[in-house]
Order: structure tokens, then sequence, then C-alpha cells
């Protein structure tokens, strides 16, 4: 299935040839958008879908089973965008790098139900062995670009990779945290782009990957 499929707003036209659990993922995106992960019931996202609250039931066992989906069809999406994000960087070890980076913030902005399902419902990765698995592909995008761009530094002060790659996501998270989705008393004179390119940068020098200047 197509990006635009999984994210063409089926929630408002009811469900049709097998369409119920895209339309029922779907309306729980514009739920999840509106109110976050919590702020809604199962009926409520039938509704949203156009469907009667029991038909939820034919596919999902609950809302966080319903949420559990929306995150699977994020990594999805997520995993093919860094795919495409570190591929445009080659090869470059440091520009692969860069882009996985920017990839991350872009994902959250035109995303951010899939974003909220993935990163801040509570729903752990490693929920169901198909969780796990498109999880640990997409952000294994950012361990490998992080592992390629760590053998330029000395084998003593080489951070393992997955240290390397959790540094830059939780830098990544905290500018979409506290600047990328508005969030109330938050402000900064900078775009989330540049905060997020500097951050990058001033990891970098301080590992010796970039020069002073750069």
């Amino acid at each position: 299935m197509s990006q635009e499929a999984r994210t063409s707003g089926m929630s408002k036209r009811g469900y049709h040839h097998g369409n119920l659990r895209q339309a029922l993922i779907s309306g729980c995106l514009t739920l999840i958008e509106k109110r976050g992960p919590t702020g809604f019931t199962l009926s409520e996202a039938a509704r949203e879908a156009g469907v009667t609250p029991a038909a939820v039931y034919r596919h999902f066992e609950g809302r966080e089973d319903l949420i559990a989906a929306a995150a699977h069809q994020g990594y999805e999406m997520f995993g093919d965008a860094m795919d495409v994000a570190y591929s445009s960087g080659q090869p470059s070890a440091l520009a692969a790098f860069e882009a996985t980076g920017r990839a991350y913030l872009t994902f959250a902005r035109d995303h951010p139900g899939h974003y909220i399902a993935m990163f801040e419902s509570g729903i752990s990765m490693n929920r169901s062995p198909e969780l796990n698995a498109v999880a640990t592909r997409a952000m294994g995008v950012l361990e490998k670009a992080a592992e390629e761009l760590s053998q330029h530094i000395p084998a003593d002060r080489r951070p393992p990779p997955q240290m390397f790659s959790a540094h830059i996501w939780a830098l990544s998270h905290g500018v979409v945290e506290l600047f990328a989705r508005g969030s109330p008393g938050t402000k900064s004179p900078f775009a989330p782009e540049d905060l997020l390119e500097s951050g990058i940068g001033i990891y970098l020098r301080g590992l010796g990957l970039l020069d002073a200047d750069n």
C-alpha cells in the first residue's frame, strides 16, 4: 500500500470493499492529533471512521490495539523515509547521517498522528513481533548511518553505534517536542531545522568529526 493510500483520509467515508481496518486507523490518527493518544474512546474512533462501535472489534481488541496498528503503519512509512534520506546522502557518510536527522524532523511535522502513536502513546516496540520488526528496521537506518560515520573516529574514542544514534534520536525528539509542534509556552527565534542542524554540528565537532570552522 502506498503512503498516499495510507493517509488519504478515509475516515469520513466509512468502509467498503474491505477498507474497514484502514478507516479505523485513519479515524484513530485524526483523534490522536486532536486529543492525544488517551483522549478518545473506541466508540469515538468508530464514529470518526463512520462505522458502528461493534465494527471496531472485528479488527481490534481495544484502543491500545488500534493505536499499535497506527504505530505499525507509521514505522513502515518512517522506515521508507529514512531509507530515502540515507540514500540521498551517499556516498558521504556525513551527508547520509545528517539527512537521516532531517528526515526524522520532517516525518514528525508531516505525520503527527503517526509520530505520536509511535513515540508518545506508551505503546512498546515489543508489543508484537510484527511491530518490533518494522520499528527495528526504521530505527536501524539511523544506527547504520551512525556506524558508518563513527568509523572516522579513532577506535579508542569511538562510541557504540547504538549510543551514537540514540544521542541523535534524543536531540531530534527534543527539537520536535519543544519547537516543531508549537508546544505551549515554548518558542525559539530559530527554525527547528536550524536548531537540529546546529545541535548535530556541535555533537559531531565534539567527537572530532567536524572541524571547528564547519
